[in-house]
């Protein structure tokens, strides 16, 4: 059984950055493909971004957020860069069996707890 925790979500003015970590824990940890969604009030949940062996990034947040993992550390990271209002959501790390990065929610089988993000005009 997977458990995944994710940290490092804040408030942050418009143009700033974060850097969102999740930590795994219950499975060897280069078998996972990890990924990113967010969900803002309202609306679904949508892939931000994934990784097995590469980056996979939506087209929403390419060329501001980037993805990497450090599988001696158990971690994925989300590094977000020029961040605009309109990116305020939940943020949720979420894991599947390797080896295809899937961009619907339901193709994960662990989440995170989610983290806020909250970027002020």
């Amino acid at each position: 059984q997977v458990q995944l925790v994710e940290s490092g979500g804040g408030l942050v003015q418009a143009g700033g950055s974060l850097r969102l970590s999740c930590a795994a824990s219950g499975r060897t940890f280069s078998s996972l493909v990890m990924g990113w969604f967010r969900q803002a009030p309202g609306k679904e949940r949508e892939f931000v971004a994934g990784i097995n062996w590469s980056e996979h990034i939506s087209d929403s947040v390419k060329g501001r957020f980037t993805v990497s993992r450090d599988n001696a550390k158990n971690t994925v990271y989300l590094q977000m860069s020029s961040l605009r209002p309109e990116d305020t959501a939940v943020y949720y790390c979420a894991a599947k069996d390797f080896a295809y990065v899937g961009r619907r929610p339901e193709e994960y089988y662990a989440w995170g707890q989610g983290t806020q993000v909250t970027v002020s005009s």
